[in-house]
């Protein structure tokens, strides 16, 4: 019977930590498509940390998120936007390219310590 007493209160102290975990970071970043370009078309971000990007394409055409290095493959309508989670990541550079169209390339750099960008 005890038991059931704390049970209750263990979720809520769960909930104000998890809590306090997510408001820590909830800006997203956000990559933009425009003009057939990733704007911008290198992001520096912090290593070691799980982070939200959105992908905002202000073309009318789709575009194909893709890094083989970040293991995402993501299709983001044209005039709309998709959210992925990124990390946490290694220091170092991650590329990343639109696959309906090579030309379309970027790159992320992930360094210990740097804030976000954007």
């Amino acid at each position: 019977m005890r038991l059931s007493l704390l049970l209750p209160v263990f979720l809520a102290g769960a909930l104000v930590v998890n809590g306090f975990a997510l408001a820590a970071d909830e800006a997203p970043t956000v990559l933009t498509i425009r003009d057939s370009k990733f704007e911008p078309n290198q992001l520096t971000l912090p290593s070691g940390v799980k982070l939200k990007l959105v992908i905002r394409n202000l073309d009318v055409i789709p575009a194909e998120f893709e890094s083989y290095d970040l293991s995402r493959e993501v299709i983001v309508p044209g005039h709309g936007e998709t959210t992925i989670y990124i990390g946490p990541m290694d220091p170092g550079s991650y590329q990343f390219f639109n696959d309906f169209n090579h030309e379309m390339q970027g790159s992320i750099a992930a360094k210990p310590g740097v804030k976000k960008e954007n």
